[in-house]
């Protein structure tokens, strides 16, 4: 299983010609993590409060829908016990406390799935031990 990172999916979902291409060529099934669909979501939700006219408040309506659509097409991986797990004993780990929380729960459910996490930020994730990590925008 290939899991795609929020900078990845982000870069799909604005058509990434490189990022398109590997997916297209991919062997393994694709999904994102539940926290990469919160940060999309999130994202997309503040954009909607924070409009300051009738036009951007459309504009950013228009995004929240079409990500919504999009998110919707693809399989989201949820917390289960062994990625619960995973997450106690990477928090544990000293040489990992300079890493996001947000990142910590991504690595925790691409451990336990023993999949492969597509990323721009490979030298980050690269800190935890076993996580096997990929760039496909370059």
């Amino acid at each position: 299983m290939i899991l795609l990172d929020t900078d990845t999916l982000t870069l799909l979902m604005l058509g990434h010609p490189q990022i398109q291409r590997r997916l297209d060529s991919a062997e393994e099934d694709i999904a994102i993590t539940i926290v990469t669909r919160i940060e999309v979501l999130r994202g997309r939700f503040d954009f909607v409060l924070k409009a300051a006219d009738g036009i951007q408040l459309q504009t950013a309506q228009q995004r929240l829908d079409d990500a919504e659509a999009r998110l919707a097409e693809v399989i989201v991986i949820p917390f289960d016990t062994s990625a619960a797990q995973q997450f106690d004993r990477l928090r544990q780990a000293k040489s990992l406390r300079k890493i996001g929380h947000a990142d910590l729960l991504i690595a925790s459910i691409v451990l336990a799935q023993r999949a492969t996490l597509v990323t721009r930020n490979v030298r980050h994730f690269r800190t935890v031990s076993g996580l096997h990590v990929v760039n496909w925008a370059d």
